[in-house]
Protein backbone atom coordinates (compact mmCIF):
# COMPACT_ATOMS: atom_id res chain seq x y z
CA UNK A 1 0.00 0.00 0.00
CA UNK A 2 1.33 3.44 -0.99
CA UNK A 3 0.83 5.94 1.83
CA UNK A 4 0.12 9.38 0.35
CA UNK A 5 0.06 12.86 1.88
CA UNK A 6 -1.76 15.57 -0.12
CA UNK A 7 -0.66 19.19 0.36
CA UNK A 8 -2.51 22.16 -1.15
CA UNK A 9 -3.65 25.47 0.31
CA UNK A 10 -7.14 25.13 -1.21
CA UNK A 11 -9.45 22.83 0.74
CA UNK A 12 -11.78 22.26 -2.22
CA UNK A 13 -8.87 21.04 -4.32
CA UNK A 14 -7.80 18.70 -1.53
CA UNK A 15 -11.28 17.19 -1.41
CA UNK A 16 -11.26 16.66 -5.18
CA UNK A 17 -7.80 15.12 -5.07
CA UNK A 18 -8.85 12.73 -2.33
CA UNK A 19 -11.65 11.43 -4.54
CA UNK A 20 -9.27 10.98 -7.47
CA UNK A 21 -6.46 9.30 -5.54
CA UNK A 22 -8.81 6.93 -3.73
CA UNK A 23 -9.68 5.47 -7.12
CA UNK A 24 -6.04 4.50 -7.72
CA UNK A 25 -5.27 0.90 -6.66
CA UNK A 26 -2.87 0.38 -3.75
CA UNK A 27 -3.08 4.04 -2.67
CA UNK A 28 -4.05 5.12 0.84
CA UNK A 29 -4.56 8.81 1.64
CA UNK A 30 -2.94 9.19 5.04
CA UNK A 31 -3.85 12.87 5.45
CA UNK A 32 -4.45 16.18 3.71
CA UNK A 33 -2.74 19.40 4.82
CA UNK A 34 -3.72 22.91 3.72
CA UNK A 35 -0.86 24.74 5.47
CA UNK A 36 2.57 23.83 4.13
CA UNK A 37 4.25 24.93 7.39
CA UNK A 38 2.69 21.91 9.12
CA UNK A 39 4.04 19.26 6.76
CA UNK A 40 7.42 18.58 8.39
CA UNK A 41 5.83 18.30 11.84
CA UNK A 42 3.35 15.78 10.45
CA UNK A 43 6.04 13.74 8.69
CA UNK A 44 8.11 13.53 11.88
CA UNK A 45 5.32 11.47 13.46
CA UNK A 46 3.51 9.94 10.48
CA UNK A 47 5.86 8.71 7.75
CA UNK A 48 4.47 8.41 4.22
CA UNK A 49 5.74 7.06 0.92
CA UNK A 50 4.63 9.89 -1.35
CA UNK A 51 3.94 13.60 -0.88
CA UNK A 52 1.81 15.27 -3.55
CA UNK A 53 2.09 19.06 -3.35
CA UNK A 54 1.28 22.27 -5.19
CA UNK A 55 3.87 24.76 -6.50
CA UNK A 56 2.33 28.03 -5.30
CA UNK A 57 1.46 27.95 -1.61
CA UNK A 58 1.71 30.57 1.14
CA UNK A 59 4.10 30.09 4.06
CA UNK A 60 6.27 27.53 2.23
CA UNK A 61 6.19 27.23 -1.55
CA UNK A 62 6.23 23.81 -3.16
CA UNK A 63 9.90 24.30 -4.02
CA UNK A 64 10.84 25.28 -0.46
CA UNK A 65 8.86 22.39 0.95
CA UNK A 66 10.48 19.97 -1.48
CA UNK A 67 13.93 21.12 -0.36
CA UNK A 68 13.03 20.55 3.28
CA UNK A 69 11.43 17.16 2.70
CA UNK A 70 14.46 16.01 0.70
CA UNK A 71 16.74 17.18 3.51
CA UNK A 72 14.85 15.60 6.41
CA UNK A 73 13.11 12.65 4.71
CA UNK A 74 15.23 11.67 1.68
CA UNK A 75 13.37 8.39 1.07
CA UNK A 76 9.99 10.08 0.53
CA UNK A 77 8.99 10.47 -3.11
CA UNK A 78 7.62 13.86 -4.20
CA UNK A 79 5.09 14.55 -6.95
CA UNK A 80 4.29 18.16 -7.78
CA UNK A 81 0.68 18.61 -8.91
CA UNK A 82 0.10 22.17 -10.05
CA UNK A 83 -1.21 24.62 -12.63
CA UNK A 84 2.24 26.20 -13.06
CA UNK A 85 3.66 25.20 -16.44
CA UNK A 86 6.42 27.72 -17.24
CA UNK A 87 9.77 26.11 -18.00
CA UNK A 88 11.77 28.25 -15.58
CA UNK A 89 9.56 27.19 -12.66
CA UNK A 90 9.50 23.55 -13.74
CA UNK A 91 13.30 23.52 -13.72
CA UNK A 92 13.27 25.16 -10.31
CA UNK A 93 11.15 22.29 -9.00
CA UNK A 94 13.37 19.71 -10.68
CA UNK A 95 16.45 21.32 -9.16
CA UNK A 96 14.79 21.18 -5.73
CA UNK A 97 14.37 17.43 -6.16
CA UNK A 98 10.81 16.55 -7.22
CA UNK A 99 10.41 13.09 -8.72
CA UNK A 100 7.47 14.04 -10.90
CA UNK A 101 5.65 17.10 -12.20
CA UNK A 102 2.04 16.85 -13.35
CA UNK A 103 -0.64 19.40 -14.18
CA UNK A 104 -3.91 19.64 -12.26
CA UNK A 105 -5.88 19.14 -15.45
CA UNK A 106 -4.58 15.55 -15.60
CA UNK A 107 -7.18 12.78 -15.53
CA UNK A 108 -7.28 9.78 -13.21
CA UNK A 109 -5.38 7.58 -15.67
CA UNK A 110 -2.45 9.99 -15.88
CA UNK A 111 -2.40 10.43 -12.10
CA UNK A 112 -2.22 6.67 -11.69
CA UNK A 113 0.57 6.45 -14.27
CA UNK A 114 2.51 9.20 -12.50
CA UNK A 115 2.17 7.55 -9.09
CA UNK A 116 3.26 4.17 -10.46
CA UNK A 117 6.34 5.55 -12.18
CA UNK A 118 7.42 7.78 -9.30
CA UNK A 119 6.95 4.99 -6.75
CA UNK A 120 8.75 2.62 -9.11
CA UNK A 121 11.90 4.69 -8.80
CA UNK A 122 11.43 6.59 -12.05
CA UNK A 123 10.44 10.16 -12.85
CA UNK A 124 7.23 11.33 -14.47
CA UNK A 125 6.45 14.56 -16.31
CA UNK A 126 3.16 15.41 -18.01
CA UNK A 127 3.44 15.51 -21.83
CA UNK A 128 2.68 19.25 -21.74
CA UNK A 129 5.57 19.72 -19.30
CA UNK A 130 7.96 17.83 -21.58
CA UNK A 131 6.82 20.01 -24.50
CA UNK A 132 7.34 23.19 -22.46
CA UNK A 133 10.87 22.17 -21.45
CA UNK A 134 11.70 21.23 -25.03
CA UNK A 135 10.39 24.56 -26.32
CA UNK A 136 12.55 26.51 -23.84
CA UNK A 137 15.80 24.54 -23.58
CA UNK A 138 17.86 27.53 -22.45
CA UNK A 139 15.49 28.79 -19.78
CA UNK A 140 17.41 27.49 -16.82
CA UNK A 141 18.08 28.97 -13.39
CA UNK A 142 21.79 29.11 -14.12
CA UNK A 143 21.33 30.89 -17.46
CA UNK A 144 18.21 32.95 -16.86
CA UNK A 145 17.83 36.36 -18.44
CA UNK A 146 16.67 39.28 -16.29
CA UNK A 147 13.24 38.26 -15.02
CA UNK A 148 9.98 40.07 -14.59
CA UNK A 149 7.98 39.87 -11.38
CA UNK A 150 5.91 37.13 -13.02
CA UNK A 151 9.03 34.95 -13.26
CA UNK A 152 9.59 35.02 -9.51
CA UNK A 153 7.92 32.63 -7.10
CA UNK A 154 5.86 34.01 -4.23
CA UNK A 155 8.58 33.00 -1.77
CA UNK A 156 11.30 34.68 -3.85
CA UNK A 157 9.27 37.90 -3.82
CA UNK A 158 8.93 37.63 -0.02
CA UNK A 159 12.69 37.16 0.35
CA UNK A 160 13.37 40.02 -2.08
CA UNK A 161 11.15 42.39 -0.08
CA UNK A 162 12.88 41.50 3.18
CA UNK A 163 16.34 41.92 1.66
CA UNK A 164 15.27 45.35 0.41
CA UNK A 165 14.09 46.17 3.95
CA UNK A 166 17.60 45.31 5.20
CA UNK A 167 16.72 42.07 6.99
CA UNK A 168 19.72 39.77 7.39
CA UNK A 169 19.59 36.18 6.13
CA UNK A 170 19.15 34.74 9.66
CA UNK A 171 16.34 37.23 10.31
CA UNK A 172 14.65 36.27 7.02
CA UNK A 173 14.94 32.58 7.91
CA UNK A 174 13.31 33.18 11.29
CA UNK A 175 10.56 35.39 9.89
CA UNK A 176 9.60 33.00 7.07
CA UNK A 177 10.11 29.78 9.07
CA UNK A 178 12.68 28.43 6.62
CA UNK A 179 16.29 27.34 7.02
CA UNK A 180 19.23 29.67 6.53
CA UNK A 181 20.44 27.53 3.62
CA UNK A 182 17.03 27.93 1.94
CA UNK A 183 17.29 31.72 2.30
CA UNK A 184 20.73 31.64 0.69
CA UNK A 185 19.36 29.49 -2.14
CA UNK A 186 16.62 32.06 -2.77
CA UNK A 187 19.20 34.85 -2.66
CA UNK A 188 21.37 33.10 -5.27
CA UNK A 189 18.34 32.42 -7.47
CA UNK A 190 17.34 36.09 -7.28
CA UNK A 191 20.84 37.14 -8.33
CA UNK A 192 20.63 34.80 -11.35
CA UNK A 193 17.06 35.64 -12.34
CA UNK A 194 17.39 39.41 -11.95
CA UNK A 195 20.96 39.58 -13.25
CA UNK A 196 22.27 41.53 -10.26
CA UNK A 197 25.36 40.91 -8.14
CA UNK A 198 24.58 42.38 -4.74
CA UNK A 199 21.89 43.14 -2.17
CA UNK A 200 22.02 46.74 -3.38
CA UNK A 201 21.01 45.55 -6.85
CA UNK A 202 18.14 43.55 -5.37
CA UNK A 203 17.01 46.57 -3.36
CA UNK A 204 17.04 48.80 -6.44
CA UNK A 205 14.96 46.22 -8.32
CA UNK A 206 12.43 46.01 -5.47
CA UNK A 207 12.13 49.80 -5.31
CA UNK A 208 11.82 50.12 -9.08
CA UNK A 209 8.96 47.61 -9.16
CA UNK A 210 7.11 49.01 -6.17
CA UNK A 211 7.70 46.04 -3.87
CA UNK A 212 8.88 48.33 -1.07
CA UNK A 213 8.67 52.05 -0.43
Amino acid sequence: MIRVLLVDDHQMILESLKLLFRRIPEVKIVATIDNSKNVLTFLANDPVDLVVLDFNMPHLSGVDLTLQIRQHHPTIRILMLTMVEEAIHIREAIKAGVHGYILKKADKEELERAVQQVMGGKRYFSPAIVDELSAHPGEDLNNAQPATIQNLTEREIEVLKLIALEFSSPEIAEKLYISLSTVETHRRNLFHKLNVKSAIGLTKYALRHGLVE
